[in-house]
């Protein structure tokens, strides 16, 4: 029987000769190389990852928290997670304690890796929940875990797994407030990134600009899986600079980012983006969020080159994409392409009927990407499937008559800022903590970077006084700063209609207009 961990599908793709690069790290100036990582270092330090945690003697299915920043060794713990059949639990580094809290105590993980800095705060939270093993990882890769994994063998035998035994928890925050725990199988994560190889045309000349976080799909999934699977080198950033990015350019052949890079990308004065440096590039993919059309338009005529979006969850992977090859159709702006192969996407009606071609209903897919279901949630996760086994994204769209998917809006509470999805319901829920508060409401506003940003519009409680720009200083010690608002509005009163629930697009009207211009 083949071994259906993914690990063993990335290992088999590495080319024959393990000395050449396989990574190379970008972090010197101007986008210079300051590390290189051969193919046998990525085989062998995930094979000393997969050696210590069989050491450790872990139940089957035991869950791996990881909250560190973006390095090559955190993608090689990663990998080393999978080669020893564990399931992987990536978690911003952005997130703040009480979050943290939750994570760990809802996911039960038996070991948890994070930063040094981090890990006095952390460390605790893990002791309480009775997590047994921590260890730090820091950006430069020193750490406990470095130490760890120095006695350890450099050779490991892949720990079989079945199809639909869990890879990966990926938690994503509910309408409600607290955040659900996406449970991905073998079979989600490999079944998509063999389809992205193909349709994306990956071959192992390719040179990947790693410039994404990965702690979700986009970054750890996608990106690295595509690369991995083509053995394909990838230039490496631990943090995005549009300057840096930009001069590396002509040594790469593929970049993936959200439209909050490309807009930065197009703004950079130094150097400023061009068609000369674009010159060895095939393909710019863009999604995590809406790619305004404005700039669709001009990177296209600034560079020659038309972005591929393509439309995903964590729930699902990827669902759809814009083609690659001419011959399987133009890429859309405006649009988020095709179904992949092998993934159905339908729209449904209020009523639960199919619409007709160009008519907005609620988006529904099927394939083998699609989630097992919520951790420890079945509830939730009989609500989100219909009756015949479609996924209700919760995403509102149309289908046109060529197959072209076009997203419209989004039936359930959230907001995509930078890249990174926010539910309002969360962060009002800490608003609404706060002394003197006795409502409030979030909304996203268009922005010129982020595309959206989070605004809090506030009640006071009568007596009290609220300061707005006081409420965004303590809001950043307890949740993740992408979430945080970038404008507090205090008013007398939320509008509401005459059910007493509140009026979301009127605020959404009268604040609409505040970040015009970049302010």
């Amino acid at each position: 029987m083949t071994n259906a961990n993914l690990f063993a599908t990335l290992r088999a793709a590495f080319p024959a000769e393990l000395d050449t690069c396989a990574i190379e790290v970008t972090d010197g100036p101007g986008g210079s190389t300051t590390a290189r990582y051969s193919w046998r270092e990525v085989d062998e330090q995930s094979a000393r990852v997969a050696n210590l945690l069989e050491s450790l003697q872990l139940p089957p299915g035991s869950r791996i928290a990881v909250q560190t920043e973006k390095s090559v060794d955190a993608l090689l713990l990663y990998l080393g997670v999978l080669r020893a059949g564990c399931v992987y639990l990536p978690l911003n580094p952005a997130y703040q304690a009480d979050e943290m809290r939750y994570f760990i105590a809802d996911a039960e993980p038996a070991v948890v890796v994070g930063t040094s800095q981090s890990m006095n705060w952390l460390g605790a939270i893990a002791r309480e929940a009775g997590v047994a093993h921590c260890f730090t990882l820091d950006a430069d890769g020193d750490g406990t875990l470095r130490h760890a994994l120095a006695a350890q063998s450099p050779r490991h035998d892949v720990a079989a797994c079945h199809d639909d035994d869990l890879a990966a928890i990926l938690y994503t925050s509910g309408t409600t407030g607290r955040s659900k725990g996406a449970m991905l199988s073998h079979r989600n994560l490999r079944s998509n990134a063999l389809t992205l190889r193909d349709y994306w045309g990956w071959q192992s000349t390719d040179v990947l600009i790693h410039a994404l976080p990965i702690f979700h799909v986009h970054g750890l999934f996608v990106a690295s899986h595509c690369a991995l699977l083509a053995g394909a080198r990838m230039l490496w950033f631990s943090r995005f600079d549009a300057g840096a990015v930009i001069a590396r350019l002509t040594d790469a052949t593929v970049f993936m980012g959200v439209p909050t890079l490309y807009v930065r990308m197009l703004g950079a004065t130094a150097p400023r983006l061009s068609r000369e440096h674009c010159r060895h590039m095939r393909l710019f993919i863009s999604g995590s969020a809406p790619l305004l059309i404005e700039t669709f338009n001009e990177f296209r005529e600034r560079t020659g080159h038309t972005i591929l979006e393509r439309y995903g969850m964590s729930e699902t992977c990827m669902l759809t994409s814009n083609p690659w090859l001419r011959a399987d159709g133009e890429r859309r702006g405006g649009t988020v392409g095709l179904p992949l192969p092998g993934v159905e996407v339908r729209v449904h009606d209020e009523r639960g009927l199919a619409c007709e071609a160009g008519v907005i209903g609620a988006i529904q897919v099927r394939g083998p990407n699609v989630f097992a279901g919520y951790w420890r949630m079945p509830e939730k996760t009989r609500e989100e499937f219909t009756d015949d086994g479609w996924f209700r994204t919760g995403d509102v769209g149309r289908i046109d008559a060529d197959g072209y998917v076009t997203i419209v809006g989004r039936s359930k509470d959230l907001l995509i800022s930078g890249g990174f999805n926010v539910y309002p319901a969360e962060v009002e829920g800490f608003i609404n903590e706060t002394a003197g508060v006795a409502e409030s409401a979030v909304i996203g506003v268009p922005h010129p970077d982020f595309g959206e940003a989070v605004v809090a519009v506030v009640v006071a409680k009568p007596g009290a006084s609220v300061d707005g720009e006081r409420m965004m200083g303590s809001l950043k010690g307890r949740i993740a700063s992408f979430k945080v608002p970038k404008r507090v509005f205090v008013v007398d009163e939320l509008p509401r209609n005459a059910m007493g629930k509140v009026q979301k697009q009127r605020l959404l009207e009268e604040f609409s207009q505040i970040f015009v211009g970049g302010a």
